[in-house]
């Protein structure tokens, strides 16, 4: 094989890691993220009082400064994940490390989500957290069909 085709190779095998990265983020993410549901269920359904809105206003800044820290982790990741790729040609020591750091960033993500739903529930009244609650077990509960979990049609 010559020094083209090996680049062609290369270039090929490095864009299909990449759609199936791509790929996978979009089949594997649920419908809607939890912390809508809850952004949602908070500011639109629970009729808070002004203090119950200041301290929830300041809950969800330190959220969103969370988020944009394991963002740019996870963006970083994916960097390293493709360099990584175009090192090995293939799936090898450095790309396994890769999506492991990558995985470890989005489950820190998921722990602060949770975190900051019960920080959350607990600026709630007691018959504010029922309907909170409610709606966490909703959340978590729901099932969206997807190829994997289809039963294969024989002919």
């Amino acid at each position: 094989m010559g020094a083209r085709q090996t680049a062609l190779a290369v270039l090929l095998a490095f864009v299909a890691a990449l759609a199936g990265v791509g790929v996978g983020r979009v089949l594997f993410r649920p419908a809607q993220p939890l912390e809508t549901t809850f952004h949602t269920l908070i500011h639109r359904d629970l009729a808070l009082d002004a203090g119950q809105e200041q301290a929830i206003a300041r809950l969800e800044r330190d959220y969103a400064a969370a988020q944009a820290r394991y963002g740019a982790q996870m963006a970083q990741d994916n960097r390293d994940l493709a360099q990584a790729i175009v090192a090995e040609k293939g799936y090898g020591p450095r790309v396994a490390a890769a999506v492991d750091r990558s995985h470890q960033a989005m489950g820190m993500l998921q722990k602060e989500t949770l975190q900051h739903l019960f920080a959350m529930r607990g600026v709630l009244r007691p018959e504010q957290q029922v309907r909170f609650d409610q709606a966490m077990v909703t959340a978590l509960t729901r099932t969206t069909p997807d190829a994997a979990s289809q039963p294969v049609q024989r002919r």
